[in-house]
């Protein structure tokens, strides 16, 4: 059976400390790339607060309760273009991609839980230093913007 064409909307969601200390994760199929939690919606008319909760939960353990733990949705989306090296998990013909922005403030001590299939190591960085680190532009262009946002 044929594995679906991912959809072209995504969730980023920027995890920090009250004093800006942002969580970044390490893809486990490119070494080096250093991210904030993403991911696609399942389906098309799945919630963005739906798909950065499951992603949020999916890639570090972290439960968004919504009473102790809150996403916060930025109403701010992103189009960038789909690198040609993962173009071939969207239909043909897809080139670009709308990421919408979210937000969650953590304590510094929550346990973090990698799915392994996907992420093979996390580090906690100051907002500019993570900046610095991830290979996405729209993941630190989000970064940099935290300050303002919370």
């Amino acid at each position: 059976m044929n594995k679906p064409y991912k959809i072209p909307e995504s969730v980023l969601v920027v995890i920090h400390t009250a004093d800006l200390q942002v969580l970044l994760i390490e893809r486990a199929a490119n070494r080096g790339y250093w991210q904030s939690v993403t991911g696609s919606l399942d389906a098309p008319d799945e919630p963005l607060l739906a798909t950065a909760t499951r992603e949020l939960f999916e890639e570090t353990g972290i439960v968004a309760d919504g009473e102790h733990i809150v996403l916060r949705d930025w109403r701010l989306s992103n189009v960038y273009e789909i690198y040609p090296v993962w173009r071939h998990r969207y239909a043909p013909g897809v080139t670009h991609n709308t990421e919408h922005v979210f937000s969650v403030e953590v304590p510094r001590d929550i346990p973090i839980a990698l799915s392994p299939r996907e992420h093979v190591d996390h580090i906690w960085l100051p907002h500019l230093a993570a900046a610095d680190k991830c290979f996405s532009f729209s993941n630190a262009e989000a970064i940099l913007q935290l300050p303002r946002q919370t």
